[in-house]
């Protein structure tokens, strides 16, 4: 009889992610997303794939299970990973002042780039202010400018406050230690080691590689709206995002120490997240079934997407949607609670309830 009970519950554990995956994304959909796409990869490695809704409302067309996205803010991991590599490599230290790297780049206002750390950018506690535009064509140094024309938000190290200037100044840092473009570095230490074929750079190009669902703020279709933030222009797909979280926290792309500190956390104050805390270019979050996982979602326009992996890179899930709900607080709270559910729902199935089996 126990036999029978435990191939009962294998069966239902290898059978059952892909209908509440389904489950899930239709619930997205059904708030009035346009579409969904999310992927969940299993311990054993095997990837299960859910689409919900359309991938253009002029024709109907549904949301391709392998399409392409910009993932926005997701991008801040690749660029953390980058800076934890060359740590770990001892080209530059966490802990050393933005001005070594970038004289005279943070200044003016009270900004004092003797006063931040690389540390501080990648943790989000520099207290650099945002001034990123919706639309437009502008350089790094332009956007930093537009910063540094705003008093800080808050003294560096005090307090976690999320902060998209900080990580345009990682990417220049980048590209100072190597004397690199910041993405071929991306592109040279993690895309190509890790045969990420659907992941790429377009920067300020309107063009989306194909094939993608288009893009939607409310009915209006944004799909060749690039961001400001060039920094977060890197275009994905939950195949690729999925192999680099799990390459991540699986210790394929950092030594133990770098990951020791990409992973010790601040808490953060949300009302979209609550109970995270960040690291060093990742959220830490808690699960329903206990203990935590590790994510950075992001969105552009109408692409939103979010993500989880446990933290022994075994399991994982990423959620592409086309279309935000709105522009105010409430439905941002509406959808990300939806995001989470399937992020949670995926990571904790078939996690056994302790004293079962």
């Amino acid at each position: 009889m126990r036999l029978l009970l435990i191939s009962a519950l294998l069966a239902t554990t290898t059978a059952a992610p892909v209908s509440e995956l389904q489950r899930h994304a239709d619930a997205i959909h059904a708030l009035g997303v346009a579409g969904a796409q999310a992927r969940f990869v299993s311990a054993d490695g095997r990837s299960r794939v859910a689409t919900s809704g359309v991938g253009d409302l002029r024709t109907g067309q549904p949301v391709p299970p392998d399409g392409r996205f910009r993932i926005a803010s997701a991008g801040k991991t690749f660029t953390a990973t980058v800076i934890l590599q060359l740590a770990g490599e001892g080209r530059l230290r966490l802990d050393e002042p933005v001005e070594r790297w970038l004289p005279g780049m943070v200044r003016g206002n009270g900004n004092d780039g003797r006063r931040i750390t690389v540390r501080h950018l990648l943790q989000h506690t520099s207290g650099l202010h945002d001034d990123i535009p919706d639309v437009g064509d502008f350089s790094p140094a332009e956007l930093v400018a537009r910063a540094m024309a705003y008093p800080p938000d808050g003294e560096p190290g005090a307090a976690w406050s999320y902060s998209n200037t900080g990580y345009i100044l990682l990417d220049m840092i980048i590209e100072r230690v190597t004397g690199r473009h910041w993405y071929d570095e991306v592109d040279r230490r993690i895309v190509r080691p890790l045969g990420l074929t659907g992941t790429s750079w377009p920067g300020n190009s309107p063009v989306m590689p194909e094939p993608h669902a288009r893009a939607y703020r409310a009915t209006d279709d944004v799909t060749g709206e690039p961001p400001a933030d060039t920094g977060s222009a890197i275009v994905s797909t939950t195949r690729d995002l999925n192999v680099f979280l799990r390459a991540l926290f699986g210790g394929r792309l950092l030594r133990p120490a770098q990951l020791a500190e990409m992973t010790r956390t601040v808490p953060v104050d949300s009302p979209l997240m609550p109970g995270a805390r960040y690291g060093l270019g990742v959220f830490q979050r808690p699960l329903p079934c206990g203990g935590t996982y590790w994510s950075h979602p992001g969105g552009w326009g109408g692409y939103i997407t979010d993500n989880g992996v446990t933290a022994d890179g075994r399991r994982s899930v990423v959620l592409s949607v086309n279309s935000v709900l709105g522009d105010g607080p409430g439905d941002y709270v509406r959808q990300q609670r939806a995001a989470d559910t399937l992020i949670e729902g995926a990571l904790c199935f078939g996690v056994a309830t302790p004293g079962l089996v």
